[in-house]
């Protein structure tokens, strides 16, 4: 993924208002981010555990999300699977909710998915990112073929909240 700034990652935003997204808590070291592994780039809000983002390029253009995240609790602790990266964690996966974009948001329609809860998918599946024993099932896939799962699971996630 090429690096994205601070404003192209604003103006990416597709399911929340400009107001919003000018507002929300963008990370200050996007020049230290491991770019040239990322195929999305996720962070969680310092000031508001609740919420979470990701941005990515989709068409060569980029494009961004806001999530709801539930908070920690007890049941968390069992093992579960992301459904973006499929790396298990026990304690590690939370159910992350985007409002849709557009009139359907509006009404307070969304899509959520199960997703790593450090939002760091792109390095447990390049290995770049340990999640512990038992964390990557064995698979024959080789790891090109992880990254374009892993892809095409954010890109139908990213369809579900824009169509």
């Amino acid at each position: 993924m090429k690096p994205l700034t601070e404003q192209e990652i604003r103006s990416a935003f597709v399911n929340c208002t400009k107001g919003e997204a000018k507002r929300l808590s963008v990370p200050r070291d996007l020049a230290e981010r491991p770019w040239d592994d990322l195929d999305f780039l996720g962070w969680r809000d310092p000031q508001a555990p609740d919420r979470a983002y990701l941005a990515t390029e989709i068409g060569g253009r980029p494009t961004a999300l806001a999530l709801r995240c539930a908070s920690a609790a007890s049941w968390q602790t069992r093992r579960s699977m992301c459904s973006m990266c499929i790396t298990t964690h026990t304690g590690g996966v939370t159910l992350m909710v985007a409002p849709k974009a557009g009139k359907a948001g509006q009404q307070g329609n969304t899509v959520g998915a199960y997703i790593c809860s450090d939002l760091a998918c792109p390095l447990y599946v390049r290995g770049k990112k340990d999640a512990g024993m038992g964390a990557r099932l064995h698979e024959t896939l080789t790891m090109e073929e992880k990254i374009q799962r892993t892809v095409a699971n954010l890109t139908a996630f990213i369809a579900q909240v824009t169509a």
